[in-house]
């Protein structure tokens, strides 16, 4: 398989290492070494591990298990791992490169709660209102056995403990996708269950409504364009579209890859932005956006959002339920938590948080640890990607290379 040159990757970690190199000084003034009167030093890393990534992931592609990889490692605020390995494209033999874009499918999640904790901030919402507050067709909502007790609120869409049910692809604009999903009947009384949702889409279509703008505008505004995220859109450019990396399923007998075809890796400008999963960017744009987040909501002396919505967003708002596509799991809002790490997350630190995609794309961030991971691949029809071997190990080495 074509490589990518060392000094195109090197290139690409340095730019993302002087994105974070800001944000480093910041952490670094609250840190002991910092509070002690010490000189700050470098993180220490151990490179010879940390350069295992790479031939673990090559395997992956020899094994004809996914096309290419492209994994990133952030550390106390710096990016010290950035490589791409295999094919973006197998039938031209198109390279993956570090910018190669993916559709991001789910991990579209947690930045669409955060616009939805922006507005919180203003004072323009709060999340305990009841949905039908800006989207009056909740009003009615009925139970599947009867009426509900209780309202649906945008606490209960940003937790997936809302009831909803059904696909998550938007059928016509926001607006039109949101009033059908107030059709349906919910499945449970709002606030006993976890149960994955477009709960999300609704959050989005209340944005739109709150901030009198279509959702993908607010989010290229207040998020996207102050944290120079360029390659994240619901609508890559004619030009981005040539760095997508394509969707591939298992050939047959397992022992080959095969394009796939699904509604979300579909780039066409026709189609409505979807808070749910609509998606595509890039590992180095994802990493920003996890930073700004460990930084308790600023990058760059930019403040996106206040640091108490962080903590809520990443701290557990679903009590004992059971939640999430891995054991051990809780959910913030928006996102996914680590509460008691086991299995495919036993490296990480409890209160890791994080989202995964539709096809196999990771994003986790450790605050204990100051880590950020982030796996961009782009398969179909291998299981649950949360809990995937290239996941697994991905994981392990980064954080083998910090010193465990």
């Amino acid at each position: 398989m074509p490589r990518p040159s060392r000094k195109y990757v090197l290139a690409a970690l340095l730019c993302c290492g002087f994105w974070f190199a800001g944000d480093f000084r910041g952490w670094a003034a609250d840190s002991p070494a910092a509070a002690s009167g010490r000189a700050d030093a470098e993180p220490q890393v151990d490179a010879g591990i940390l350069g295992q990534i790479r031939q673990r992931m090559q395997e992956f592609v020899d094994q004809q298990q996914v096309s290419g990889t492209v994994t990133l490692v952030a550390y106390r605020g710096r990016v010290i791992h950035l490589e791409a390995v295999g094919l973006a494209d197998v039938e031209s033999r198109r390279p993956m490169r570090p910018d190669t874009m993916f559709c991001i499918a789910s991990m579209t999640k947690p930045i669409t709660a955060t616009t939805v904790m922006i507005l919180r901030d203003e004072g323009q919402l709060s999340i305990d209102d009841p949905v039908s507050k800006y989207i009056p067709a909740f009003a009615e909502v009925p139970l599947r056995d009867g009426k509900p007790k209780q309202a649906i609120t945008l606490r209960h869409c940003l937790t997936h403990t809302a009831g909803l049910s059904g696909s998550q692809q938007n059928e016509g604009s926001l607006r039109e996708t949101v009033e059908k999903l107030a059709q349906r009947p919910l499945d449970f009384e709002p606030g006993t269950k976890w149960q994955y949702s477009p709960g999300l889409s609704v959050c989005g279509r209340v944005v739109e409504v709150v901030s009198a703008k279509p959702f993908d505008e607010f989010l290229a505004e207040r998020i996207f364009r102050p944290l120079k995220m360029v390659d994240t859109t619901f609508h890559p450019s004619t030009a981005q579209q040539q760095r997508l990396a394509r969707l591939y399923q298992p050939g047959e007998g397992g022992k080959s890859l095969a394009p796939a075809t699904h509604w979300l890796v579909d780039p066409s400008p026709d189609s409505s932005p979807n808070p749910s999963g609509g998606l595509f960017s890039t590992a180095a744009d994802i990493s920003r956006f996890y930073q700004m987040l460990l930084n308790q909501g600023e990058l760059d002396g930019r403040r996106i959002v206040s640091a108490a919505a962080v903590r809520e967003m990443t701290g557990i708002q679903t009590g004992e339920l059971r939640t999430g596509f891995t054991d051990g799991n809780a959910w913030g809002l928006g996102c996914g938590l680590v509460r008691r790490p086991q299995g495919v997350t036993a490296m990480l630190s409890p209160g890791t948080f994080g989202h995964g995609g539709a096809f196999g794309t990771q994003s986790w961030a450790d605050p204990q640890r100051q880590m950020i991971f982030v796996l961009m691949i782009q398969r179909t029809g291998f299981g649950n990607g949360d809990a995937s071997d290239i996941r697994r190990v991905f994981q392990e080495l980064a954080v083998k290379a910090i010193g465990g």
